[in-house]
Formats: structure tokens, sequence, C-alpha cells
């Protein structure tokens, strides 16, 4: 077990707590009878935001920082290659599905099931490439880290929830909507180059 590695099972098990902080918000505590927490005030519950926030940032960040690790110690391993991505996935895949309860709003839900699609199409497609020995073909292009980047970033500014530096909340909702798009729209083009791959594979 890498230090690497670590870092990224570090990863998966902040994703239940950041689910945990997640449902602390005033939004869903406030107003419903029989919770432990329902006395709990707006204010008294106003460090949720910026914790949620900066958990995320902190997961974000060490995607980063495990494979730079890897590459640096030379401690590149099949464990690692597996957990990566997975981390990943599971990271954004929840991060959405929560968006989508808190916004209820299109701009949200559809951009939501086509990435959380796209990952499951592309899970699968990197399976069958690998019972055929020609995973190599669906490797992550430059594309897929750019979508990762940027699906992070949107979440990030719809996990925010209040108004930053000079800018209003409403402003910054505007901004993690646009980059939810552009974040789909990237997540489409590498899936679609990851299909064809698949598809020139079907016959063999």
């Amino acid at each position: 077990m890498t230090l690497p590695n670590l870092i990224t099972l570090s990863r998966i098990c902040l994703i239940p707590v950041f689910i945990g902080l997640f449902y602390l918000q005033p939004d869903y505590v406030e107003g419903r009878p029989g919770e432990i927490l329902e006395s709990l005030s707006e204010n008294s519950l106003s460090w949720v935001h910026y914790s949620i926030v900066s958990i995320f940032v902190l997961i974000s960040a060490t995607d980063f920082i495990d494979g730079f690790l890897a590459r640096r110690l030379n401690q590149v391993s099949k464990l690692g290659a597996f957990l990566d991505p997975v981390a990943d996935k599971l990271l954004v895949c929840t991060a959405l599905i929560l968006l989508v309860d808190y916004y209820h709003t299109w701009f949200v839900t559809i951009p939501s099931v086509i990435i959380i699609s796209r990952e499951i199409l592309v899970s699968a497609l990197r399976e069958w490439m690998s019972e055929i020995g020609q995973r190599a073909n669906v490797a992550v292009s430059w594309i897929g880290k750019s979508k990762t980047l940027v699906q992070m970033v949107a979440i990030i500014f719809l996990l925010i929830h209040q108004p930053l530096f000079t800018f209003s909340e409403e402003e910054i909702n505007i901004m993690g909507f646009v980059l939810l798009f552009f974040a789909t729209f990237l997540t489409l083009w590498s899936g679609i180059k990851y299909l064809v791959a698949g598809i020139k594979t079907f016959d063999s």
C-alpha cells in the first residue's frame, strides 16, 4: 500500500463525510419536525457551506496529488490505476446526485443524467476493451482530463450557495450552470470518441 494509493483511498473515505455535511445545510434541517437538528438556526449552520466546499476542493485536489506522487516516487501501480478513476467517478456522480436533489431544476438534472450515463457507458466499454486486450484504445485522453476538471469546478460553484468576493449568490449559480453545460459538452465529446474506438472492436 503506497502513499499515492493511501491518498486515493482517503478521497473515497471522505465522500460519506461530504454527503453527511450536505444534508446538514439549513435548507434540509430547518422546518422538519422530529429531526434532532431542527432546532439549530441558519446562523449556527453557516459553517456547513464552507465545510462542504472545503472538503470537495480537498478531495478534488488530491486527485492531482496522488497521480503526481505516483509518478514522482515511481510508485505507479495497478491498484492505483484502478482506484483513481473510481474515486473520481464516485465523487462527481455523488455530488451531481446531491445537487439534483438541492436545485430541482433541469439546468442541473439533464446535464447530470448525461454525465452519469456517460460514465457508466465508458466504464462498461473499458471493461469490454480489457476483455479483448485493447484497453489502451480507450485510455484517458486530454479531453477526458479536461472534462473532469471542468466538472469539478462547476460543482464547486454550485455548492457555494452564498456570495463570494464581489459576486452575488445568483451570479455564482449562473457561472456554475454555464460550467456544468460546458462540462456536459466535453463529456459527450470524450464519450463519443471512446465509443467510436470501442465500436471498431465489436467484431473482435
